[in-house]
């Protein structure tokens, strides 16, 4: 028995997903919002990939963590991020925990904000952030168009962020397991999380495991940076999830954000 919602509420925990709205995406990697009631898929650039932009919260007693950043999008100088989370009743210095599965713009354009001087600035001025370090060595080596460098060099010189390195446990997250493992699938450091609350395992794959469709199938991204590997790992994670009543967290997912076994 499965089934797939937006909002959970859980005796321990709550799980919101923050929508910053539909956007297809072409080889320009430039995210394009896409109104379901006016726009037309067939009349974007042949390739486009339709998209929900989507990071989570995660609400335990003791901490509130977010999951990735979203595109760091401005609206009267408020983050979009920053918008969804209060008009979910939770202030920006509420967040104590920010884990990163990797710092492509779509994910980890939120991190950080620009003052009215033009320097950017942590977007979560409470949280530990947990970044793998080769990622964003990575990232600066690589930059635009995949990577904001301005946006995410905020990080470099800051005692709010972990370092990780390699696969390991966050031990900082009070009452809460989450573990972390480096794929090298969908990117050459990218990390998933597996976060134990209350007795459920909910499982966020980043882009490795996007979308619910993507799971169910044998599919293979020519965007990933080894697609072949993505695949398998999907296979393997929805057969242990189903094995095991896991939650997934679907970043991309246009209408399943949250799936439960």
């Amino acid at each position: 028995m499965s089934n797939s919602n937006t909002h959970v509420n859980h005796p321990e925990f709550q799980i919101i997903p923050l929508s910053e709205g539909s956007f297809t995406i072409d080889k320009t990697k430039i995210f394009v919002p896409f109104n379901h009631d006016e726009h037309d898929l067939q009349q974007r650039p042949i390739g486009s990939l339709l998209v929900e932009v989507q990071p989570f919260c995660i609400v335990t007693p003791k901490d509130i963590i977010l999951i990735d950043t979203g595109l760091g999008f401005t609206n009267n100088k408020q983050l979009q991020i920053h918008a969804n989370l209060l008009a979910n009743g939770i202030e920006p210095n509420q967040v104590t925990q920010v884990l990163m599965s990797h710092l492509h713009k779509d994910h980890a354009g939120g991190v950080s904000k620009k003052d009215n001087f033009g320097n950017y600035h942590l977007a979560f001025p409470n949280a530990t952030y947990f970044v793998q370090k080769k990622e964003f060595e990575f990232a600066l080596e690589t930059g635009f168009p995949v990577f904001m460098t301005e946006e995410i060099g905020a990080l470099e010189d800051s005692i709010q962020v972990e370092w990780l390195d390699g696969n390991g446990v966050i031990d900082s997250i009070e009452d809460v397991k989450v573990a972390y493992q480096i794929t090298g699938g969908h990117s050459p450091f990218h990390q998933v999380f597996s976060i134990e609350v209350g007795g459920q395992t909910l499982f966020y794959g980043g882009d490795d495991a996007p979308q619910l469709q993507q799971m169910k199938s044998k599919f293979v991204a020519k965007y990933d940076f080894d697609g072949k590997k993505c695949m398998e790992l999907r296979q393997q994670w929805w057969q242990e999830g189903q094995e095991n009543n896991w939650t997934f967290l679907f970043y991309h997912d246009i209408k399943a954000p949250v799936h439960s076994f």
